[in-house]
């Protein structure tokens, strides 16, 4: 479990799974063609240099809200604020269980995730699937946000053997063997490029669980 930045930025109680960060260091464009979102010259589905705008960093352990915020940015142009978006979760019903989606056990569970998102008007399923399967979301122009362990793709001491964290994966470079990440518990998080190996397994720790916008 990570520690978080700056508690005090909102008078709340602790959120995401166990799912906050502490700050670290951490698509081709066709002049003669619209861009599209999946480029199967390159290999690359989806297309995070349009999505890096809407990552944010993290100021307390809310990055399942953090992620929904960053795919409301993507499809609607018109990202949540990181207050709106917890202020949201702490006065919402949790669909997962008694209490708030952000509440007093200090967890948002991943079956709230969608909920959040119908607040906003996106459709979103929770699902079990694969990282093909994730290649063919993207390409269709999908959002997706999993669950996944941050030790893992942080390449960071820790237990590595649960999960405890979302991203909004943005990118998948075939080719490359790279997976792209909105990450908002790094300090460059914005696009973070992890081996697609090293994603695999960390999100593994929650058996390939992401929440797909239709």
């Amino acid at each position: 479990m990570t520690s978080t930045r700056d508690v005090g930025f909102i008078a709340l109680l602790g959120a995401a799974i166990v799912v906050s960060a502490v700050p670290m260091a951490a698509a081709s464009d066709n002049a003669d063609a619209p861009a599209p979102t999946t480029n199967h010259i390159v290999g690359m589905y989806g297309d995070p240099g349009a999505a890096r705008s809407y990552w944010r960093q993290q100021r307390t352990s809310d990055c399942g809200e953090l992620a929904v915020a960053d795919v409301v940015g993507e499809i609607t142009g018109d990202e949540p604020t990181e207050l709106d978006v917890t202020t949201l979760a702490v006065n919402t019903a949790s669909a997962a269980g008694p209490g708030t989606i952000w509440g007093h056990d200090g967890n948002t569970n991943i079956r709230n995730l969608p909920v959040l998102l119908a607040h906003y008007g996106i459709h979103a399923n929770q699902v079990q699937t694969t990282t093909s399967a994730l290649e063919q979301e993207l390409a269709a122009g999908r959002k997706a946000i999993v669950l996944l362990n941050a030790e893992t793709i942080w390449n960071r001491r820790g237990q590595r053997k649960s999960a405890n964290h979302f991203v909004v994966v943005t990118g998948i470079d075939a080719k490359a063997g790279v997976a792209h990440l909105n990450d908002s518990g790094i300090m460059n998080g914005g696009d973070e490029q992890i081996p697609i190996a090293t994603f695999e397994q960390a999100w593994a720790t929650y058996h390939n669980s992401a929440v797909v916008t239709d």
